[in-house]
């Protein structure tokens, strides 16, 4: 073979091998759009570029699959609603009080559900590979129960936090695991 031919090969190879790369690039970002949604976007704002989110994104998701994620088994998950529902008739009485509840019972069902509860940024990461649609309800509501514990919170804020918290509640609570659900649609 000539030297020609070999540089035209080898050339060809090189260009293949961009090409599947390139490939593999989209794909990759395909799939973590697809799963994380908006949390995507929110990452690549965070992280500043497009490649440091979807690293970030491939090590949660990494993370998240060596948790054991069980259900709960029906009594547990009735016991969890009617606390719940305690926690929102508390609201009335002593709005506080209610948010404080409800960011404890969050981390109890998160616990049972198998999620490591440590501190609140790993809480919502790990949380957001199986829940993208509403993990950012949990930031919004932590947010909101943070300023309240500096007493910067008004009744109307507090009352928006449990909204918040209801979200992902209802969503840990289900009877169905994420991943035996239809994905959602990107928005």
């Amino acid at each position: 073979m000539s030297q020609t031919a070999l540089i035209v090969a080898a050339i060809i190879i090189v260009a293949l091998i961009g090409a599947g790369v390139l490939f593999m690039q989209r794909r990759r970002s395909e799939h973590l759009q697809s799963r994380f949604g908006p949390e995507y976007e929110r990452t690549v704002d965070q992280a500043g570029s497009r490649r440091k989110a979807e690293s970030e994104l491939a090590d949660r998701e990494k993370r998240v699959e060596k948790f054991h994620i069980r259900q709960l088994d029906p009594a547990t998950r009735r016991g969890f609603m009617e606390r719940w529902a305690e926690v929102q008739a508390r609201f009335v009485e002593d709005p506080p009080r209610a948010v404080m509840f409800a960011d404890a019972l969050l981390a109890e069902v998160m616990t049972a559900r198998g999620y490591p509860v440590k501190d609140f940024e790993q809480r919502a990461s790990d949380i957001s590979v199986n829940y993208p649609s509403v993990v950012e309800h949990y930031r919004t509501a932590h947010e909101i129960a943070v300023r309240e514990s500096r007493g910067e919170a008004s009744t109307e804020d507090l009352r928006r936090a449990m909204i918040h918290y209801r979200a992902l509640f209802e969503e840990l609570v289900r009877e169905e695991m994420p991943a035996e659900r239809e994905p959602e649609p990107a928005h």
